[in-house]
């Protein structure tokens, strides 16, 4: 990859390398082609027999197929395998070339990228700077409302200025711009299919409704169909780029149920299966012809307040309920210690963690005498949301117990995927159970959608925090490139996260994955991106 003499820009690149810790899509090798394994190595799934179709058993649907629109894992999982970034991280944390052949930083808000010569999408059109721009307008225009805008919002000025050339200028130096565009909510949709959305929109259509029907990519994958709350097919991609995928076709089959996931997989209805609940690792790990694959994560599984409703405007009592809930208990109890405990937003691998940063601490005590000073001496009644994961319920269920110790009263109410993530985005819930994956692995993404007050709702901001104060923080740790007063100010903002308790942080989760002996070359990437690019079915 060419890379810029500027001393500056080497030092940029030295950061984002370090603490670009996640991604999406599939891991290039230095040619820019996908290949291999995790190690960038040829393994037994390069041997093993190519063909087959391989059915992937997951607990939700995918909500929308558009790159644009959606904001969820599930949705990301079956895009990453249609779509592709420009930039590419590997599982060594690397960036590595993807659509962009190579970029370089031109001065201190200007980066520069090359597009790879030669690429079709799915539906024979050709990609060039033109359609990458296309790509990032589409992003950034108030009118789609993309819940992925704040990835490039930071962009003032997108120039293609030859055929294969794309300049980007930013409002302000942002040192993890390219880690940033190997987000798969950045992954680039063919041109005929933007201006076809368009003009379903100019018709009444919702924005990126078109897209997510007829999703068309550059990927090794491409769309089949989707029978909504049944299953998302993809077929192989003949005329890829790069090295063809080794299976004829994927299937991603909704199978909410957790048992019936397991048994599935025991009899070879499916061949990988995610998630396994906790509880029945053993059973997997004891299953002939099956094994469980592990992965830690740079995810936050978190309760979420609704920081517009009372009582939950008032931080005291935000700050007693966090405090009355054992973190330890869901860990041991319910997740069979299969994930660690959360002191604020951020996994340790995530670049701006900090751990001197003090946890609120479990104290019912403490709870009690802060819900008495807020006038709730007898307690009050709530709801807990939550979708059906069986871990999530289980959670729901034990919060419901903990908190009847301080004399509040907690209902569960348990919520169809779809409607879950829209109506917490509208703030119609009272407390809710939900993850986010820090996916560039910079506190950038790990903080700013979650609690900026401009990703109040789909976006991110499902908590509705809004605070000038913390605002001026997250915005100045995102302007500037020096490493040391970036991570400075994501201290503070962690400390000051604690303290408001927006939420409660409860634990960073380990990947649990069931796997058929048969599957050869599959891995899960820290973001918990499906990699599927060298699976074989023997």
């Amino acid at each position: 990859m060419k890379m810029s003499k500027n001393s500056l820009f080497a030092f940029l690149l030295a950061m984002v390398l370090a603490f670009a810790l996640a991604a999406c899509a599939s891991e290039p090798d230095s040619s820019g082609e996908p290949a291999g394994d995790a190690d960038g190595e040829d393994t037994e799934a390069a041997e093993g027999a190519e063909g087959g179709d391989l059915v992937i058993a997951t607990l939700s649907d995918a909500v929308s197929l558009d790159p644009a629109s959606s904001n969820d894992v599930p949705s990301s999982n079956v895009i990453a395998n249609i779509f592709e970034t420009l930039v590419y991280q590997n599982e060594d944390l690397e960036l590595e070339p993807g659509l962009a052949e190579d970029w370089e930083m031109i001065d201190d808000n200007t980066w520069e990228f090359k597009i790879r010569e030669g690429v079709t999408f799915h539906d024979d059109s050709e990609l060039n700077a033109e359609v990458v721009k296309a790509n990032f307008d589409r992003i950034l225009d108030p009118e789609v409302a993309s819940p992925r805008s704040f990835l490039i919002d930071m962009v003032t000025s997108i120039e293609a200025t030859d055929e294969y050339t794309l300049q980007l200028t930013t409002e302000y130096p942002f040192s993890p711009l390219p880690a940033h565009l190997a987000h798969n909510g950045l992954s680039i949709s063919s041109l005929p299919s933007i201006e076809a959305d368009q003009e379903a929109v100019a018709g009444g259509g919702t924005p990126g409704a078109s897209i997510s029907e007829n999703p068309v990519g550059t990927g090794f994958f491409k769309f089949e169909e989707w029978n909504p709350g049944t299953a998302v097919k993809l077929v192989k991609n003949e005329d890829y780029w790069g090295e063809p995928a080794k299976v004829d076709s994927v299937t991603f089959s909704v199978v909410p149920e957790d048992l019936t996931r397991i048994a599935e997989l025991e009899t070879g209805g499916a061949h990988i299966i995610f998630p396994v609940s906790p509880s029945d690792v053993t059973r997997v790990e004891n299953t002939p012809e099956v094994s469980l694959d592990r992965t830690n994560s740079v995810s936050l599984s978190y309760i979420g307040f609704n920081m517009d409703k009372e009582p939950f405007d008032d931080e005291r009592v935000r700050q007693a309920i966090s405090m009355a809930i054992n973190k330890e208990g869901i860990i041991s109890g319910i997740l069979d210690d299969t994930g660690i405990p959360a002191v604020g937003p951020l996994a340790p691998d995530v670049f701006g963690f900090d751990d001197s940063v003090e946890p609120l601490g479990y104290d019912t005590e403490a709870a009690q005498e802060l819900l008495a000073e807020v006038g709730f001496e007898d307690g009050f009644s709530t709801t807990i949301w939550t979708n059906d994961s069986r871990e999530r319920m289980a959670i729901a269920e034990y919060v419901q117990a903990e908190l009847a110790k301080i004399n509040v009263d907690v209902s569960i109410e348990i919520l169809e995927w779809g409607a879950y993530l829209e109506q917490t985005a509208n703030g119609q819930h009272d407390m809710f159970i939900l993850g986010w994956s820090v996916v560039t692995g910079d506190a950038d993404y790990g903080m700013y959608p979650l609690f900026h007050s401009s990703n109040v709702g789909e976006a991110g901001n499902r908590t509705f925090m809004q605070d000038a104060e913390l605002d001026e923080i997250l915005e100045e740790a995102r302007q500037t490139a020096d490493e040391e007063t970036r991570l400075g100010l994501y201290k503070q903002a962690q400390e000051m996260l604690v303290e408001d308790a927006p939420m409660i942080y409860l634990y960073h989760q380990e990947y649990l994955v069931g796997l058929r002996d048969e599957v050869q070359g599959f891995w899960k990437h820290p973001n918990g991106t499906y990699m599927l690019h060298d699976v074989t079915i023997n």
